[in-house]
């Protein structure tokens, strides 16, 4: 029988299934606690009980003593309620509140969905985990001392493996080795998570997504957990790019339009080859959004992509289509000189 769960101080409640945990509930719930390995090594998701009963799970008895146990302390990321809870936790809801880890990681895979483009996914130690909002970036730390950024591919609850879209810059000093160099298996560092590119989610506006080229990486992140906690916002996506090939992932978004009737998805090619036979929108990704709103009074704008689409279309969309400078939220792919 499902238990319900409240948190003090923030007063959400929500319901527990049996066999989930605490934590499990409340993410299922799209309410964020804080959490780290997720399996009752690292102590961050511990919180105490203010009423109720949990079986304690398996857990490490140097992470929950004894005396924390009768203290009322558990691990939520464990923890089972036997009854109806009421927790005191902190909830995390902005950028801020995130804890900054620095951390080895090893690449699990790599693949290749156009020339120039790779998807990377990173395991992270075994009692470890990153925990980030949706649009949210990641640095690797080089040898050198060096950083490269990217963005998180992946929602925050399909988190076992951190997804990361490259793209091959010519003389790119990380992109480089990706592309030429590594095979798998490598170990890097990582720091993060980084940035204030996510998903305002106590917004009720429709969404209109602007990216170009890699820069649906963290939109991806942004409309899957939308999906996944079904906040039935209805969602446009356009995702410009100069030829066929560079829509990398062109099945994916069909697959989000068919889940959901709040998606619409709207590929834009600004220089489509001969052999594209390309039957859809050309020119600027920016400026099919203006051909098809007159007025973005009522719509928050999440974009990401190279600076100039960016800036193109903040200045657009403000001075003519009425959206509000503060409903326009941005992240600009720069990249690092060659090396």
């Amino acid at each position: 029988m499902p238990r319900q769960i409240t948190i003090k101080p923030g007063g959400h409640s929500f319901d527990c299934a049996d066999d989930d945990t605490v934590l499990t509930a409340a993410l299922n719930a799209d309410l964020m606690l804080p959490y780290g390995c997720r399996n009752g090594a690292c102590g961050s998701c511990k919180g105490k009980i203010l009423a109720g009963a949990v079986d304690y799970g398996a857990h490490q008895a140097a992470t929950l003593t004894l005396d924390e146990k009768a203290q009322g302390l558990a691990l939520f990321c464990c923890a089972k309620p036997l009854t109806d809870l009421v927790i005191e936790v902190k909830e995390l809801r902005r950028a801020g509140d995130f804890a900054i880890k620095r951390l080895p990681c090893r690449i699990e895979s790599i693949a290749r969905p156009a020339p120039d483009v790779a998807i990377v996914r990173l395991k992270l130690p075994a009692n470890e985990r990153l925990q980030f909002l949706a649009g949210q970036y990641v640095e690797f730390l080089m040898k050198d001392g060096r950083r490269r950024s990217f963005s998180l591919a992946n929602a925050p609850h399909d988190d076992a493996l951190l997804e990361l879209h490259i793209r091959n810059v010519p003389g790119g000093y990380f992109s480089n080795q990706v592309f030429n160099e590594f095979k798998g298996r490598e170990i890097l560092r990582l720091e993060g998570p980084f940035g204030s590119f996510h998903l305002r989610e106590t917004s009720d506006k429709p969404i209109i997504f602007v990216a170009g080229g890699t820069g649906f990486a963290p939109i991806k992140a942004m409309i899957e957990h939308a999906l996944h906690h079904a906040h039935n916002r209805p969602m446009v996506l356009y995702w410009g790019a100069r030829a066929k090939r560079d829509i990398y992932l062109p099945d994916l978004p069909g697959q989000w339009q068919q889940a959901s009737r709040d998606v619409t998805f709207i590929p834009v090619l600004s220089t489509p080859e001969p052999g594209d036979d390309w039957p859809g929108r050309t020119g600027l990704v920016h400026a099919a959004v203006l051909e098809d709103f007159d007025d973005l009074s009522g719509y928050q704008v999440y974009a990401c992509g190279g600076p100039a689409m960016v800036d193109a279309a903040r200045t657009a969309f403000v001075a003519t289509r009425g959206l509000p400078p503060d409903e326009f939220f941005a992240d600009s792919f720069t990249y690092a000189p060659p090396a």
